[in-house]
């Protein structure tokens, strides 16, 4: 599968020298060497991440790993000191200004994590916003606005202002308005990271009944590992502007990288993350106790077995026989690896 979206070799220092900084980076020196030394900040190192089409890929860290420098360059709100950007194969660095514009309208959209909603216009006029700006005529801005409105639950509230809402409505506008523009690439940068979290958990569900359906290519940024977790189909973890791992995330779930990694992971409730189909072996003849769908989660076969560990069972992923699960190796699972052992 071509990649919708690749960085290659991407570097940002942030510093009047920026460009010239990127050899001693290079050579191995670290963020705080840089900062003593040279007065720059370093804000990425040598980033190589391949998005798909299709797919939400993750991007996530502790404050300061890089996680928002990263998305805002691949609009080019910010440009690097050195690497590429690539968007359906096409340089974004070798844009000219017309060109850039029109890839920031018409092939890419942004949810905010503050909304960034026009608190003078209705939430009508704030949804239909792309196309307005894109010189639509208004009965197509219209019609668009409403419809997507109406599938992100706020019909009936077009003439209220974003005032008149709460945090998780106001949001429901902004995905809206990201909607309206009908653009291939999202990107959400912590776009729920100011919600309550009932209300995050409803945009996050939202989030997944949409991407069932249109499969846009999002590019979503959190700092939250079980929101990752939950939302992407390829998660990256960024610590200090490089990336430590990559990969699907029910994989580094169960083979972390490196310290850092499972310590990131060590506190979570691997039972309600992983699924069957990260933990079940290939068919070996064995006789089955029943048949559980690959996607269930392994909580659910918990509950499902009373925790049985002598039972085995057939996995099936739209009635295809993928594999076998045996309870034991559930069991195994539920225990994070600790290095050295």
């Amino acid at each position: 599968m071509t990649a919708k979206v690749s960085l290659r070799g991407l570097y940002k220092i942030f510093g009047p020298n920026d460009a010239a900084m990127v050899q001693h980076v290079k050579a191995g020196m670290d963020k705080a060497t840089l900062l003593e030394k040279h007065r720059h900040v370093l804000g990425l190192r040598d980033i190589n991440v391949d998005m798909q089409p299709g797919e939400i890929t993750v991007i996530m860290g502790l404050s300061g790993s890089g996680k928002s420098t990263l998305i805002r360059h691949l609009n080019r709100l910010i440009d690097p000191s050195a690497g590429e950007i690539l968007v359906d194969g096409q340089d974004v660095m070798k844009l000219g200004q017309a060109a850039l514009r029109d890839l920031r309208q018409k092939q890419m959209s942004m949810v905010f994590q503050k909304f960034a909603l026009l608190p003078h216009k209705t939430v009508l006029e704030n949804a239909q916003l792309p196309l307005s700006v894109q010189g639509a005529d208004k009965a197509k801005c219209d019609a668009e606005g409403r419809k997507w409105l109406a599938r992100v639950g706020l019909e009936g509230f077009e003439d209220r202002y974003p005032a008149q809402l709460s945090g998780g409505m106001q949001q429901r506008v902004g995905i809206a308005r990201a909607l309206t523009a009908n653009t291939d690439i999202m990107l959400m940068d912590e776009a729920f990271s100011a919600l309550d979290p009932l209300i995050r958990t409803d945009m996050q569900n939202l989030l997944l009944e949409l991407q069932k359906e249109l499969h846009k290519t999002i590019v979503f940024i959190t700092h939250d590992l079980d929101e990752a977790l939950k939302l992407a189909d390829h998660l990256v973890i960024l610590k200090d502007g490089a990336v430590v791992q990559q990969g699907e995330p029910q994989g580094i779930l169960l083979a972390p990288s490196d310290p850092y990694i499972e310590d990131f992971v060590s506190d979570i409730n691997r039972a309600r993350v992983l699924r069957v189909r990260s933990v079940m072996r290939p068919v070996n003849g064995a006789e089955c106790d029943g048949e559980v769908e690959a996607s269930k989660n392994l909580e659910d076969m918990i509950a499902l077995t009373g925790g049985d560990t002598n039972l085995v069972y057939k996995v099936t992923d739209r009635d295809e026989v993928v594999g076998q699960l045996d309870m034991k190796d559930l069991v195994k699972a539920l225990v994070p690896r600790v290095s050295g052992q």
